[in-house]
């Protein structure tokens, strides 16, 4: 399973809250702005920079006249320098000499690195000049690694972000405004980008960043399993008492056979709780995790576990990290929530099988997820980063090597690049992907993102033990989630 359904995901967050804190001391920014974004609108904060101005008093200039003449002849040329540098590298970008960039990123490997070497090869056929040299890391120390070369002011010129973590990069101020690049670019047109995926890499009114796939979570089901139970597929219309019921016909614990399957964690969590009406934050961007929406949700994701039994508990799953996964390719599980990347993974079962829209209670809701590229604003090669970014993200040849290897989706609006996607088969039913998108709800998501993702799917995990319970945690997590959104 993808590694953002892994508990080793959350438990980064203390690192990551860390190493972020040396990116602001790196980049000078000093103020603790918070943004929180909601499936209603995207991220609104902008990180303020703090500009200073210099004064120098006559009669001071005239008593360090030598020291003042030095540091600024130094500064000078320091100045001039970079500013050579940077002119420099524009210039050759649009000259036509060669130039080289740097592009870090996490889901090209290893899957998919000879497809990314299509996608430059491609480019560089529309741009010879430019080399894209690239340098990967696994998801689970990508964040890591990458925080690290930003602190240190060696980022890569153009590297890859997931929308929950691109917030913390934006307001700290260590993105390239794509804003006037895009404008200046006659051939760019924002309206090839699929509108809330491109709106997810926005904060403040400004573009830092061009969104290059999206993916969403569904309902996986094992057909041969509902037909042998006599139980009918799942539908549209599907509400979780509708998901129960099934469940309960199909589940059998002697026979390791069990109806459904979803993680508890902070993913899962923000989901079923926007299905029943909740959310993490209200419309004013405060905590509401012990909403009675909230714990009526998080309740009915522990009984499936704890008394219904159509779930497997912790004695039941290996402990593989992909326990789930391996669970429904033996054929032992009916209903299993997962995103879209896992088709290729299980197209070979050796059963029938199919994908639904989630069930919901008051409403239906499904995950969205999007991977972006930014600009470093380090980089002194900014006009061939954005040629890369654009060709990377909304070439139609791009979008085609990416729709042949299932490599997500790219988060383009054009539907005919996806026809011979929709041919594709297992699952039949793959316009459900599509029609996810509908009622699609991005993870709420906040400045101190990797904390909030710990401390949530901490005390989840506790409620699934049984430890506290369902409102115990929720009352738990809302002070925490409070103290989180306030200035450091």
């Amino acid at each position: 399973m993808e590694p953002r359904f892994r508990i080793l995901r959350p438990l980064m967050g203390l690192v990551a809250s860390l190493m972020l804190a040396l990116v602001v001391v790196a980049c000078g920014d000093n103020t603790a702005t918070t943004a929180v974004t909601t499936a209603a609108a995207t991220t609104a904060a902008a990180a303020t920079t703090a500009a200073p101005a210099a004064t120098t008093a006559a009669a001071a200039a005239t008593t360090a006249a030598p020291a003042v003449t030095t540091a600024a002849a130094a500064t000078t040329a320091a100045a001039t320098t970079a500013a050579a540098a940077t002119s420099a590298a524009t210039t050759a970008a649009a000259s036509g000499a060669p130039v080289t960039i740097t592009y870090f990123t996490f889901s090209a490997a290893p899957d998919h690195l000879k497809d990314l070497d299509a996608m430059i090869k491609a480019f560089n056929v529309v741009n010879p000049n430019i080399t894209v040299k690239v340098e990967t890391a696994p998801y689970d120390t990508y964040f890591t690694k990458l925080q690290t070369l930003v602190a240190s002011n060696t980022a890569p010129d153009v590297y890859e972000l997931n929308y929950e973590n691109f917030v913390s990069y934006a307001s700290k101020g260590v993105l390239k405004d794509l804003t006037q690049l895009a404008a200046a670019d006659k051939s760019f047109e924002s309206s090839v980008f699929y509108p809330r995926a491109y709106g997810a890499f926005q904060q403040g009114g400004k573009q830092y960043g061009l969104p290059e796939s999206f993916s969403d979570v569904v309902l996986y089901y094992n057909k041969d399993l509902f037909d042998k139970a006599g139980v009918a597929y799942p539908n549209d219309n599907w509400t979780w008492k509708d998901e129960i019921a099934a469940a309960q016909k199909i589940t059998d614990a002697k026979a390791g056979v069990w109806g459904t399957y979803q993680p508890v964690q902070f993913f899962e969590f923000y989901k079923m709780i926007a299905q029943n009406g909740g959310a993490m934050f209200d419309a004013s961007g405060k905590p509401t995790l012990n909403s009675p929406q909230n714990v009526e949700a998080l309740k009915f994701m522990l009984d499936k576990f704890n008394t219904l039994k159509v779930s497997p508990g912790e004695a039941d799953l290996t402990s593989q990290p992909d326990a789930d996964t391996a669970l429904f390719k033996a054929g032992k599980l009916a209903m299993w929530r997962t995103g879209i990347w896992m088709f290729g993974s299980v197209k070979d079962v050796p059963f029938k099988w199919d994908i639904a829209l989630e069930p919901g209670n008051t409403t239906k809701a499904h995950q969205f997820f999007s991977n972006g590229v930014v600009v470093s604003n380090k980089t002194e090669k900014a006009d061939a980063a954005w040629k890369w970014i654009k060709f990377f993200t909304s070439s139609t040849e791009a979008a085609k090597i990416r729709v042949a290897a299932s490599w997500e989706l790219p988060a383009l609006s054009n539907q005919s690049l996806f026809d011979e996607y929709l041919k594709q088969t297992p699952p039949a039913s793959r316009q459900i992907v599509f029609k996810a998108l509908e009622t699609a709800v991005p993870p709420p998501v906040i400045e101190r993102q990797s904390e909030l993702q710990d401390i949530v799917t901490k005390e989840l995990a506790k409620a699934k033990l049984g430890q506290v319970t369902a409102q115990q945690a929720l009352d738990n997590l809302q002070p925490q989630v409070a103290k989180l959104l306030q200035p450091k």
